[in-house]
C-alpha cells in the first residue's frame, strides 16, 4: 500500500486560510480548485439571480450568496456555486444552508457528485442541485429522512423549491440560454 494513502494530510481550517490560491478543504483534505469557465459562471449568474429576485420579494431573510466559504468543522471548508442561506451571514457560511447548487465542470463531478453528495447529506443541506452544463440537465435531490431522495431530473423546465416556506422556481430554459 502507498504511504501516501497510509497517511493522509490532516489540515485545518487554520491552515487552509493561509494558503494562497483556491482550495477547499474536506475532512483535513485539501482539494485545488479549478479557475471556472465562463460558461459555468453564466450559469452560476443566471441561478443566483432568479433565486435572489424570488427571494428578495417572497422572504427577505433568505439570502442567496455565490462562491463562498462554508466553513462546517475544524477541517472542512467548501465553496458552494450558489447557496441559499436563512438568517443573517457575516464574512463566511457558518450555519447550514438551506439549498446548494454545484456546477459541475469534467475536473469537479467526482467531487460534486460523490463526495459533496456525502458531506451535504451529512450535514442536513435540504435540496442539493447538481448541475450539469454539458448535458444541460440538473439533478435536483430533497433531503427526506435524513438522506437524498432525487425530485427529478431538469432540462427545460422548472424546478420549484419550497426554502424557509417560500415556494421558488427555476426555469431552467432559460437556465442553459
Amino acid at each position: 500500500m502507498n504511504i501516501a494513502f497510509k497517511h493522509p494530510p490532516n489540515y485545518t481550517v487554520k491552515d487552509y486560510e493561509n494558503w494562497e490560491g483556491d482550495w477547499e478543504l474536506i475532512e483535513g483534505v485539501p482539494y485545488a480548485l479549478a479557475s471556472p469557465s465562463f460558461e459555468h459562471q453564466r450559469i452560476v449568474l443566471r441561478i443566483a439571480r432568479f433565486l435572489d429576485e424570488q427571494l428578495e420579494e417572497k422572504c427577505p431573510e433568505c439570502k442567496v450568496g455565490i462562491d463562498t466559504d462554508y466553513v462546517i468543522d475544524e477541517h472542512t471548508v467548501v465553496r458552494p456555486d450558489v447557496f441559499v442561506v436563512c438568517g443573517e451571514v457575516k464574512g463566511k457560511i457558518l450555519n447550514t444552508p438551506r439549498v446548494i447548487f454545484e456546477v459541475v465542470s469534467e475536473g469537479t463531478a467526482e467531487k460534486d457528485e460523490r463526495l459533496k453528495f456525502e458531506l451535504y447529506e451529512r450535514e442536513g443541506v435540504e435540496f442539493y442541485v447538481i448541475v450539469l452544463p454539458s448535458l444541460k440537465k440538473a439533478k435536483a435531490y430533497k433531503l427526506t429522512e435524513g438522506r437524498y431522495v432525487k425530485l427529478k431530473d431538469v432540462i427545460k423546465d422548472i424546478l420549484e423549491l419550497n426554502v424557509d416556506g417560500c415556494s421558488v422556481s427555476l426555469d431552467f430554459s432559460k437556465i442553459w440560454e
